[in-house]
């Protein structure tokens, strides 16, 4: 019963925290578009707190998923390598989310250099990751 607890936590703060760094790029494309300072001023204060917002989801995602993996034990990890691949996809969204805190940085310095578009890309690339790490989590795939 306490994996089935563990799981639903899991998922909530992964859910509540991917809303939140999906959201963040498509800020950064309005900022990026925008022209008066006043304008940008305000969307430096709505990135850094969504940011501040969803980097405790982050960390209970985190802290849920390990204690998954612990709950479970050291044997079903060593065969699971669906798992191992989808810890390096987990590792690039981390990655990813820290890279948002760069840009999220650079705008507050306006220091932005990149188009738009740049961000819009930004905004959806990170939803294969996201759609493999389901795929690996529900499907199981034996390698």
């Amino acid at each position: 019963m306490m994996i089935l607890w563990l799981k639903a936590l899991h998922l909530f703060f992964m859910i509540a925290w991917m809303a939140g760094i999906f959201y963040l790029p498509r800020l950064f494309v309005y900022h990026a578009q925008s022209e008066h300072q006043a304008t940008k001023d305000q969307f430096k204060v709505m990135e850094r707190r969504l940011w501040w917002f969803v980097t405790p989801f982050a960390v209970l995602t985190l802290v849920f998923g390990l204690a998954l993996i612990f709950s479970y034990g050291r044997d079903w990890f060593r065969v699971s390598m669906w798992l191992h691949i989808k810890l390096v996809l987990v590792i690039a969204i981390y990655g990813y989310h820290l890279y948002l805190y760069r840009l999220l940085k650079q705008f507050a310095r306006d220091e932005n250099r990149r188009s738009p578009r740049f961000y819009r890309f930004l905004n959806e690339a990170p939803v294969l990751v996201l759609l493999g790490i389901i795929c690996l989590a529900v499907v199981k795939p034996m390698f």
